[in-house]
Order: structure tokens, then sequence, then C-alpha cells
């Protein structure tokens, strides 16, 4: 069995932030649904599944994906890079996309911009989000499966094994890296769900847009945005990429 391009959607209940927040209802249906909704869009994806850790506490997940029709691949909790090459290896893809299921206004068309700048380019790895540009919530990666796979071999640090792409995107000297930009800087801009008003705000869009248009985009949260400028900064006292500083940060201290 072999797949050309496989997206691998991350997802756990044991968020420290906002524990569970995968689930959490959002314009009444799952955030999960709500976001593997959107990513069923995207055209260049030729299988979509979601990988979680075989923690009892990822039960709930797992049920979700049987409801939904999405194979569910259970792995380590912490060990996140090795749950993306044991969930992609029955495949044999030859390219894989990382995603994160704490973004439900995920863009299928970004998605698929994203792949065809990977497939073009010949890269090893592609990404959106460094140096990001594009809101935080739309961050995808593309990674070759077979520097994926090196990097599973090799990454030692508990950092680079919790984050799938870090020991890749450190070694620009090693392996072809490209990046696709946003024409206009939005990366000030905070569509995540990691906090609760990051799901307040979430909410707020789901329900200006989706009863109008289920495949709302990209430019008609922008445009929605103008229309209610106080949306903005809804959620804007948060960082981003609280979560990999934290992993590193704890990594100092356990030299």
């Amino acid at each position: 069995m072999s797949t050309r391009i496989l997206a691998i959607l991350q997802a756990r209940m044991s968020s420290s932030r906002l524990p569970g927040k995968v689930l959490l209802p959002l314009f009444g249906e799952p955030m999960l649904a709500r976001q593997i909704e959107r990513l069923r869009r995207a055209r260049r994806i030729d299988q979509l599944i979601v990988a979680t850790s075989s923690a009892p506490s990822d039960d709930p997940i797992a049920e979700q994906c049987a409801k939904l029709g999405v194979t569910c691949h259970r792995g380590s909790l912490d060990d996140v890079l090795d749950r993306f090459e044991q969930a992609a290896r029955p495949y044999a893809p030859q390219h894989v996309v990382r995603l994160t299921a704490d973004c439900p206004l995920a863009d299928p068309e970004l998605i698929d911009q994203l792949i065809a700048k990977h497939l073009d380019s010949g890269a090893d790895y592609t990404t959106n989000a460094n140096p990001p540009s594009f809101p935080d919530g739309l961050d995808a990666e593309v990674i070759r499966y077979a520097v994926l796979h090196i990097a599973w071999r090799e990454a030692k640090r508990l950092s680079e094994r919790e984050h799938v792409t870090l020991y890749i995107a450190s070694q620009s000297d090693r392996f072809f890296i490209e990046t696709l930009s946003s024409e206009t800087d939005l990366s000030a801009l905070r569509w995540t769900v990691d906090e609760a008003d990051d799901l307040a705000l979430v909410e707020r869009i789901y329900a200006a847009l989706y009863p109008r248009n289920a495949a709302f985009t990209t430019r008609d949260v922008l445009a929605l945005l103008e229309e209610q400028p106080e949306l903005r900064t809804m959620n804007t006292s948060h960082r981003r990429n609280e979560g990999l500083e934290k992993s590193l940060e704890q990594e100092k201290h356990t030299q």
C-alpha cells in the first residue's frame, strides 16, 4: 500500500493550557470534527489520518475518529516523532503533511499551495511558519518521508522527539528547506486554540461565517475582522510557539 501525500493530524486530550480542547464544542460539533471537515477539502492530500497517543485519556479521540470515519493511529504520548513515523510507515508515503488539531480555521487552499511548492521545488521540508507570515493557526509543514525517517532514527533530544520537525528545521545546511510566505504579513493574528479566549474567538468566527458558507475561507475571516475589528485583539496576549519555548526551557534544566 503506497500513498503519495499522507496528512497526519496530531491530537491529544492532555493539553496543559486548555485540557481536552480538541473535543470541546465548536458551533455544535467537536473542534476536531470541524477541523477535519475543512481538511477534507484539500485536493492534494491523498490520505488523512489522526495520530493520537495510546494513553487512556485519548480514548475519546479514537472514538470520535471512528464516528467520523477517519483512521486513527495510536502511539507514544511524548515521543511525537515516533508516533508520526509509526503512523506513516504502513502507507509508505512519499511525503507527509504535518498538521495539529488545535487549528479549526485550517485553510485547505493554503495547504494545497504548500504541497505544490514542496513538490515543485523538490524540497526535503517545506513550511509556512518559519519565519511566520500567516496567522498563527494556519501552520502546516510538508516533509519528504525519507527525511522524516532520518529524523526519527537520529534525533536524540527530548524537544526533537516532542516537536516532530525541529531536528530537520535546525539543519538547513543538510536538508533542502523551503518556506511559503504570505504576500501580506498576517503573523500578528492568532487563530489557533490554546486558551479559553482563543476558543471564544473561533466560536465567534464560526457563528458569523459558517451558516452562510460552511466552506468559508481565510479571505472571509479577514473580511470579518475588517467588519468587526474588536475580534483582532480578543486573544493577542498570548505568544506564538509557547509550547516549543516551554519544551526548550525544560530541556535546559534537565541537562
